[in-house]
């Protein structure tokens, strides 16, 4: 229990929510003058920086995994969440207490302060660069000797690239975010591959030829090794999804690379029973039913790929489906469309979901073949698919990690989403 006066991590929430207003700038300076205010907590441990479109926070979770089987104490960054703030900020796999969080939270909060005073008026801290301040911080006050931070968006100007990172994975290239990171893989690749630093290693998975074009360059010029890893490994993962496999081979290339020699077999095995929240995780029985955070065409190919083997036979399989304005929603419920049965589309708690209608229109043009429904909200759209499933059917909610993130909150508060 908090002591009285001390920060709460009600608080700390309610500050974080209100620093969502301030939206997403691009820009290094404010997160360098923010980190010194609080003493440079960065420097006090080694980094490996994930980097790519897809599998990011999977490869930091193992790679985290894999460290702390080796004897480290190891803290993990990834985004976004799906209930709590504090999933974001992990030390030996656990997230952080609420009593850590508040504490790491209410110092960002005081530096803020100090720093916005000398900023040109309304350039703010922004709310990923609070929470990626605060990890630092957290990481630092816990002892960590090594931590493995996710980049939030792109490389170049992410609030994480402030870290002299040993080693980097580039778990991925695809068109994504091209407003804000260029209309091509090759401009998309450059804006991620900026993390790499002189004299490291990179550990890149399969990649496009214009982006492995781009890191090739990238290496020469910082002297940088380039390490190219192609295929998952063939291990059994608790994780669910075969593309699980690869993401495993990355983090272990990057372990591998960061301490200089092979892991024990015994890190290994603790590590492929890492599990993935929010990434084919069942959240029910017959029907058996599936969320999964694919929230873009490439990482719907690898959900679809990776389904019948855990679907073990079940049909039909109904599709609950909530995507955001900036993705390419057709090009997801064509794929999707490919492996599933029926659609049932809602609209994920965020301004930014297309509407079910949308969806719907979409979807007539590209998977003309499958049964589709709208539902007003992501609860009664699972209810619906499940009634539609049958006990020897299954449901699979996807689209956005955001629908997964409202399917999931109400189980961690203790109602039922059934």
């Amino acid at each position: 229990m908090a002591m009285a006066g001390a920060p709460t991590y009600r608080e700390a929430e309610r500050w974080l929510l209100g620093r969502e207003l301030f939206g997403m700038r691009f820009g290094l300076d404010r997160m360098r003058k923010l980190l010194t205010a609080l003493g440079s907590p960065q420097r006090t441990f080694r980094t490996i920086h994930v980097v790519g479109t897809n599998g990011k926070s999977s490869t930091t979770r193992f790679a985290a995994a894999l460290l702390a089987g080796e004897g480290l104490r190891v803290g993990a960054y990834t985004s976004p969440h799906l209930v709590t703030y504090r999933e974001r900020v992990e030390i030996g796999g656990v997230p952080i207490s609420e009593v850590a969080f508040a504490r790491a939270v209410a110092e960002v909060r005081r530096a803020t302060t100090l720093v916005e005073r000398r900023l040109e008026p309304g350039d703010l801290i922004t709310q990923f660069e609070a929470l990626t301040a605060a990890a630092f911080l957290a990481f630092a006050e816990a002892g960590c000797e090594v931590a493995v931070v996710e980049a939030g968006l792109g490389g170049r100007f992410d609030a994480t690239n402030v870290i002299d990172s040993e080693v980097q994975v580039l778990t991925s290239v695809g068109l994504e975010h091209t407003r804000w990171l260029g209309p091509t893989v090759r401009d998309i690749a450059g804006e991620k591959l900026d993390v790499v630093t002189p004299g490291g290693t990179l550990v890149a998975g399969p990649l496009p030829t214009e982006a492995l074009e781009v890191a090739e360059r990238v290496c020469a010029q910082r002297a940088t090794r380039l390490q190219r890893v192609a295929r998952p490994l063939p291990l059994e993962l608790a994780a669910k999804g075969a593309f699980q496999r690869l993401n495993f081979a990355l983090a272990l290339a990057a372990c591998q690379a960061f301490l200089g020699r092979e892991l024990r077999p015994a890190a290994i095995r603790r590590a492929a029973a890492t599990t993935m929240p929010g990434r084919l995780e069942e959240i029910a029985e017959t029907p058996l039913t599936l969320v999964d955070a694919a929230h873009n065409p490439d990482g719907v190919a690898a959900l679809a790929s990776s389904l019948p083997a855990v679907l073990g036979g079940r049909r039909p399989l109904v599709a609950v489906v909530a995507i955001l304005e900036d993705k390419d929603a057709a090009e997801m419920l064509r794929k999707l469309g490919g492996v599933c049965d029926e659609f049932v589309f809602t609209r994920a708690d965020n301004p930014r979901s297309l509407p079910p209608g949308t969806l719907d229109a979409l979807a007539a043009k590209v998977a003309p073949s499958r049964p589709r429904s709208i539902a007003p909200a992501a609860d009664a759209a699972l209810r619906l698919a499940r009634a539609r499933a049958g006990e020897q059917g299954a449901v699979l909610a996807t689209g956005s990690i955001y629908l997964v993130a409202d399917l999931l909150r109400p189980a961690e508060a203790g109602r039922s989403i059934l």
